[in-house]
């Protein structure tokens, strides 16, 4: 295969501190995916993960801004109560840009009441305009013995790993599948840097399958190395789909990076 040099500074920096910068916002891309992925396992399962939602930051023209503050904790959406982050992302999602909310926020233990307007968010779906971030109370611990990778390109395959673990299934009857890409809390497959190296590494280490984020694809065609097929996923639920029909021989109709972009 082709060999690709880079500089070491273009991805490290130049000095010992802009390194140590990069080397710890990869453990804090480690630790975030590993929870993103406890929870989206979780909730894939059937299992809702109680959150509360924190008020972090806010988007430039969001019309929340002077109404929400920052530390406010969203109580209630139109006066359906928010138990998790998927209560929020679902109530959210059956809306439309230009729409109206009403939200319950606690504000230092004071119940508020605010209304605004929700926002496009360049692709015709309705968002807050704000950055939440939840404070999940995970039902379980999950500890990943592995301290020599960081950033949050493993999340999808942590997703399935741990929902292996909670099923008395073994979904992939001993056969080898690989994988990569981000997970979110509700569950959606990201894209990530790098894609050609993980599945020529997949396929030298003895892996048969590997999933890949459909919104890789136009990285994956044309780099499949010889013996790895690759299945195109957008979810959690498309992935674990994906293993257990993998591990059933039932694979004709798994999607495909050249079916999808096609």
């Amino acid at each position: 295969g082709s060999a690709y040099t880079v500089p070491w500074e273009a991805v490290f920096g130049a000095t010992d501190e802009e390194a140590e910068e990069v080397a710890e916002q990869l453990r804090v891309d480690w630790v975030t995916s590993q929870e993103r992925a406890t929870v989206s396992a979780l909730e894939a399962l059937g299992t809702e993960v109680p959150a509360e939602l924190r008020v972090a930051e806010f988007i430039e023209g969001s019309d929340a801004i002077g109404l929400l503050q920052v530390d406010d904790y969203l109580v209630a959406l139109d006066g359906q109560r928010l138990d998790g982050f998927a209560d929020l992302a679902d109530g959210i999602a059956a809306r439309e840009p230009g729409d109206e909310v009403d939200v319950t926020i606690d504000r230092g233990g004071e119940e508020l009441y605010v209304s605004f307007v929700l926002s496009d968010n360049g692709e015709g779906e309705p968002v807050m305009g704000i950055f939440v971030d939840p404070e999940f109370d995970l039902p379980i611990q999950v500890d990943v013995a592995i301290d020599t990778v960081g950033g949050p390109s493993a999340g999808l395959m942590f997703s399935l790993g741990i929902m292996d673990l909670l099923t008395p299934e073994d979904e992939l009857a001993g056969v080898a599948v690989a994988g990569t890409g981000t997970i979110d809390t509700t569950g959606d497959v990201g894209p990530i840097g790098g894609i050609a190296l993980k599945m020529a590494g997949a396929a030298r280490d003895g892996a048969a399958w590997f999933l890949a984020p459909q919104s890789n694809c136009d990285e994956v065609l044309g780099h499949i190395p010889g013996g790895l097929s690759v299945v195109a996923v957008e979810t959690i639920d498309d992935a674990y789909a994906a293993i257990v029909a993998i591990g059933e021989g039932q694979t004709n109709a798994l999607p495909t990076c050249s079916a999808v972009a096609g």
